[in-house]
């Protein structure tokens, strides 16, 4: 079922590990009842904390030359293409007889042949043949015939799962072979080529970052993490998919560039696998179908005791046993319920049709009836629950005793909060410094064509976070592309990993002959630059009582689970820095100490309008609602309280130690009705931990986990009798889209991915 959103105004991947289904063969599938002890094996390397060296000897490549065209040839033999692997097809005509041999269509088809039997065998033993018989058979062979027919146009439209990988990945990629940059197409790639991304590229393998100029990729599709990853060459986690140093088959670079060496391709890339358990799972039988199954053993039954019986009773009546047969395979047929099936079909078809007027597409008829019968909603987080667009939340500047509201959580971006800042609001220095710095350092523009379009659905370039600056600045101070030609940018250094701000020094047309630094980026690497701070229309020194206000506020700022920036600026000596004066970035020939503090600002990517009140809806229903995603547990924490995954009247062990005021570990885990479990923990449950944390808790969020563990959570949920549904959008969530009882792709936001195999 794929839900198709109307159009709407306007942290790390995960953990690797944890609980996934074994490695088979390509024409195998993955059962339901697969040990979930033996799901503990994902993306297994040590790749990543390999130096150049060693990595350059274990793949025989050349870190500057890559490979040569001898070698590479010989490796693509030996591996076979950079290439998703395809499943065995089913033939169509397999399909088809599926349709019409299948469940009760058995039923009918036994009921067709037994009439017709009963009409042949009354035309050779009887002078008057009954030729109802013929008529009972013949709308039973229609019936069964044209519901199967039906049912296979309806699912033939889900059998594209591989091709939505394969519009994810890129056709052809810049390669160093012999020496030269060449652009190779992707499915020749090998190991130990080296290859280079730029913004705007897609990854064309798994790669190991050799060296990086503020490259950033948007893994959100493949980990659930709204904002853009830096990548660079360190090592920083054990596990190769939180490390830095590794980028991924098929995510999107959002900026900077990249040089690094392929240590996997094709079917055993990271997406390679998620392709592999999503075309190769086999999904269970639907609510309804176990019902009809169960249906159709009881007719039969009670047909063919009944036939007998009076089989029996017309012997001792002395009838003739030749009507005597007659009359039992007449008490079979007219047992035989031949009008449910068309009855069923079109009852769920005209659901259907009623669902898609509220845009909802239904790919699998009896995913109507399923959906019905939900008891737990697993869903992500990302772009489901939320919109996957990065917003201003909150801002704290002037030394305020409190961290003022820029946006309400619980609304869109068409609905901002932002009474605070109209011709009422604030028009103090601190906050006009504050917007300036958000507009001038800062890369994000508006796409062109644009101004008859409400700002917060105008489509911008550059990272998520200032794209979000750039729509509120917009939307609070306007007209600022002019604002920007009057204040022309002199220098500019962009953001890095180990910089961690980003710098840009202006001309300014307030009348002030001297130069503007302003400074943006991690709150406390910011701090550690600035001297003084602006409150009010003076500066005071930033000391310790000071210190422990913006520590106060950018704690409260991080336990919301939003990304904090910090703001400074400097105005410098126009005798020292002249007018003309030539700046340098590498030779850094202007100060970058001694800066005043401005404030900070947080973003978060907020909750879907309807989302609150469609968990609550659901909840009153009986349905237990369950956030799976791959995001950062405070993050999902937040979005989960903001939504009422988790309520207010529950808490989590966290919560009940800092109102005992005690260690952790003195907590009773059972005490907690709510818990928020990291995917490093998932990866070390056993099948019965995983049981029990299900069984003893009301509200749950899992946070960072894998497409695997998704997978393995969703499985948990089935064998405790949940049906289960699972709504997602990115590539991350197919296996669990695949294996829930019901499957729930959203529309706009979603991958195509997600999409094929939602129900």
């Amino acid at each position: 079922m794929t839900k198709i959103k109307p159009s709407e105004s306007g942290a790390a991947g995960p953990s690797g590990g944890g609980l996934m289904p074994p490695e088979s063969d390509k024409s195998q599938r993955i059962s339901s009842s697969a040990d979930l002890k033996k799901l503990h094996h994902e993306m297994k390397t040590t790749d990543h904390k390999l130096s150049m060296d060693e990595l350059a000897q274990k793949y025989g490549t050349n870190l500057e030359n890559g490979l040569t065209s001898t070698k590479a040839e010989e490796l693509l033999k030996a591996h076979g293409p950079n290439a998703l692997e395809p499943p065995k097809t089913v033939p169509e005509w397999v399909k088809i007889a599926k349709t019409q041999m299948s469940g009760f269509a058995l039923l009918l088809w036994v009921g067709a042949v037994l009439s017709f039997f009963a009409f042949f065998f009354g035309y050779f033993t009887t002078e008057r043949p009954s030729y109802d018989y013929v008529y009972l058979g013949s709308v039973l062979v229609f019936v069964v015939v044209v519901t199967g027919l039906f049912q296979y146009y309806q699912e033939r439209k889900s059998a594209k799962i591989l091709e939505s990988f394969a519009n994810m990945v890129p056709t052809f990629a810049q390669v160093y072979r012999d020496g030269k940059k060449a652009e190779v197409a992707t499915e020749k790639i090998v190991l130990g080529d080296i290859v280079e991304v730029h913004g705007g590229d897609r990854v064309p393998a798994d790669i190991r970052i050799i060296s990086s100029q503020g490259f950033k990729v948007d893994n959100s599709s493949l980990t659930g993490e709204s904002e853009p990853m830096s990548r660079s060459a360190e090592c920083t986690s054990d596990d190769p998919l939180e490390s830095k140093n590794m980028a991924f088959y098929s995510t999107f670079a959002v900026e900077g560039s990249t040089k690094g060496i392929v240590v996997n391709t094709g079917k055993n890339t990271a997406v390679g696998k998620i392709a592999h358990l999503a075309t190769h799972l086999e999904q269970g039988k639907t609510p309804i179908a176990k019902e009809l199954e169960n249906f159709i053993g009881l007719v039969t039954i009670v047909a063919v005791c009944f036939g007998f019986v009076f089989f029996i009773i017309a012997l001792f009546l002395h009838t003739y046993w030749v009507d005597a047969v007659i009359f039992l395979i007449g008490i079979i047929v007219a047992n035989v319920p031949e009008g449910i099936l068309a009855t069923v079909t079109v009852c769920l078809s005209l659901a259907a049709k009623r669902m898609a007027s509220r845009n909802c597409l239904v790919k699998n008829l009896e995913a109507v009836e399923t959906l019905g019968a939900t008891s737990t909603i697993c869903s992500d987080k990302t772009g489901t629950l939320t919109q996957n667009r990065m917003t201003v939340s909150h801002l704290w500047y002037d030394r305020n005793s409190e961290v003022c509201s820029a946006t309400s959580i619980a609304h869109t971006l068409t609905q901002l909060s932002i009474s605070q800042f109209t011709t009422t609001g604030p028009k103090d220095e601190a906050y006009f410094a504050l917007m300036r710095i958000s507009i001038l350092c800062n890369r994000a523009e508006f796409k062109p064509a644009q101004t008859h379009i409400p700002v917060l659905r105008r489509e911008c370039t550059g990272d998520p976070s200032e794209q979000a600056l750039l729509r509120f600045t917009e939307l609070m101070i306007g007209d600022i592309p002019n604002i920007r030609k009057r204040n022309p940018k002199m220098l500019e250094i962009p953001f890095n990993s180990t910089n961690k701000f980003q710098l840009s020094i202006h001309e300014t047309d307030d009348g002030v002959e001297e130069y503007l630094i302003v400074v943006k980026g991690a709150p406390e690497r910011i701090v550690d630059m600035c001297t003084t701070i602006l409150v009010g229309e003076k500066e005071v020194p930033f000391d310790e009582e000071v210190r422990e206000d913006f520590n106060r506020a950018y704690l409260e700022l991080g336990g919301k689970g939003e990304r904090v920036l910090g703001f400074a600026d400097l105005r410098l000596d126009k005798d020292k820095y002249p007018r003309g004066f030539e700046f340098n970035a590498e030779e850094m020939n202007f100060p970058s100490k001694s800066l005043r503090f401005i404030g900070l600002v947080s973003l978060i990517d907020p909750p879907r309008a309807s989302v609150p009140s469609a968990v609550a809806k659901a909840r009153s229903a009986g349905i237990n609602v369950v956030m799976v995603t791959g995001d950062h547990p405070i993050t999902a924490q937040a979005i989960a309280r903001a939504v009422g995954i988790l309520t207010d009247e529950t808490e989590t062990v966290e919560d009940i130690a800092i109102r005992k005021q005690c260690d952790i570990s003195q907590v009773d885990p059972k005490e907690a009705s709510a818990i928020v479990v990291h995917g490093s923990e998932l990866r070390e449950m056993s099948e019965q931990q995983l049981t029990d944390v299900i069984r003893n808790h009301r509200e749950i969020v899992f946070a960072r986990t894998s497409p695997q563990q998704k997978l393995a959570i969703v499985q948990a949920f089935q064998k405790l009798g949940h049906i289960v549904a699972v709504t997602g959008d990115g590539v991350n969530d197919s296996p669990a889209l695949k294996k829930a009882d019901i499957g729930i792709a959203m529309g706009i936001s979603g991958s195509d991915v997600s999409k094929q195999v939602a129900l």
